[in-house]
């Protein structure tokens, strides 16, 4: 690759980052614009800003993308109730385009001719990063450390950061995890080091957010989640904001250790990978959200959905956020939830999320009138279905003469 006069990094002020600036700024000769993004992962950004001055960094952004990332992110995700692998809710996968797409803004806004990331050539996220960067600049430049240089080690990062003078926090040896980990509004994730066999149960001092379930409230606690067009837009009667209900969410899973995950998962580049997530909000969402379309979607619709999901989770997990089938199957979906309109009650108690009532006031289909044992007055002809079963039986009684002759 040419050399780039200036690159705009995706910061967050750690080990890899950290080194990575240095690197840029003697391997490239370049003018480095650092980009960190406040999505919720809950830690303090500032001191990224002040590390980044003292290498000499002039434009500095520190954006909180909180509420864009649950409206125009999660949001959308949930509403085709997407989970990967039957299990992942995508906490990680979901952040990555929101990301690649500020990138994308302040080269542009900088003047930048490239962008520089710190996922290693082995995972998931430098695909979702470039992929997503392509997509919206077909032009950019991207420049990869971890494809290119050979401090391959946390061993020669931290020589690296030592010869040069980078601060480095030890967060393991200061009570911190000595896993990788990722956090956002949606959830947070551990890999590496014990997690590496998946034969080992993690230790119940990794998980930061959930309370075990056997040390969650021995009462139940009861939630009434309000939805518009398929989102969730109030909690118990207050309205809130898309990133205010996710934060919410998550405070009252993790309370009565909702939401736990170890999952080992196909990995897009070829391997398979264990992780274990914590996505106490979400996976509340997931259970609420089923449970007001089981009453707004007509069956058919709903069994589309169903039928799609698999397909969009892995376009996500994959990286394709920004690619023309993504949003294509998103304007269905989207347009599935007009209806998906009212209330959802589910209670809360020991991990376990539990629906005990829903109802829409505008846009149910359930008919009580249809549905009931009791006398329906007429509203449902019970000798109907004699013909509807001999007529969806005619080819298997077909079939079953064949086999007779």
């Amino acid at each position: 690759m040419s050399s780039s006069n200036k690159v705009v990094l995706a910061y967050s002020g750690g080990l890899d980052t950290s080194v990575i600036l240095k690197w840029l700024q003697d391997t490239y000769q370049c003018e480095v614009v650092t980009f960190t993004a406040d999505i919720g992962q809950g830690e303090e950004l500032e001191p990224a800003r002040a590390k980044a001055r003292q290498f000499g960094v002039k434009e500095i952004f520190i954006d909180d993308l909180r509420e864009e990332f649950v409206r125009d992110f999660v949001f959308p995700m949930f509403r085709a109730n997407t989970v990967y692998e039957g299990e992942y809710l995508l906490g990680t996968s979901i952040a990555r385009p929101l990301i690649a797409k500020r990138l994308i803004e302040i080269a542009k806004m900088t003047g930048a001719t490239a962008i520089s990331h710190g996922a290693t050539g082995k995972g998931n996220d430098q695909v979702r990063f470039e992929l997503g960067a392509y997509a919206l600049n077909p032009d950019i430049k991207i420049i990869a450390p971890w494809r290119e240089w050979d401090l391959l080690s946390r061993e020669k990062l931290l020589a690296y950061a030592e010869q040069h003078g980078i601060p480095v926090e030890m967060k393991h040896k200061a009570g911190g995890s000595p896993y990788s980990m990722d956090a956002n509004l949606l959830h947070i994730s551990y890999e590496g080091r014990a997690l590496e066999d998946p034969a080992v149960e993690p230790e119940e001092d990794m998980w930061r957010w959930t309370v075990s379930p056997e040390k969650a409230p021995d009462a139940p606690e009861y939630l009434e989640l309000e939805f518009k067009q398929g989102d969730i837009v109030a909690l118990n009667g207050k309205t809130l904001s898309a990133a205010s209900v996710l934060a919410e969410l998550n405070r009252l899973g993790g309370k009565h250790g909702i939401g736990r995950l170890d999952l080992v998962e196909n990995r897009y580049v070829g391997m398979k990978s264990r992780g274990c997530y914590e996505t106490p909000g979400g996976t509340i969402m997931l259970k609420a959200h089923r449970a007001i379309e089981s009453i707004t979607l007509d069956r058919e619709v709903a069994h589309l959905k169903d039928d799609l999901m698999p397909r969009y989770a892995s376009l996500i997990y994959n990286g394709y956020w920004w690619s023309p089938e993504r949003l294509a199957l998103q304007g269905l979906i989207d347009s599935t939830q007009d209806s998906v309109n009212g209330w959802v009650r589910v209670k809360l108690y020991k991990g376990n999320v539990t629906v005990v009532g829903r109802d829409s006031k505008t846009d149910s289909l359930f008919d009580p009138t249809i549905a009931t044992f009791e006398d329906d007055a007429g509203a449902y002809n019970q000798a109907d279905a004699g013909g509807f079963i001999k007529l969806n039986a005619l080819r298997l009684r077909i079939a079953a003469k064949r086999k007779n002759r």
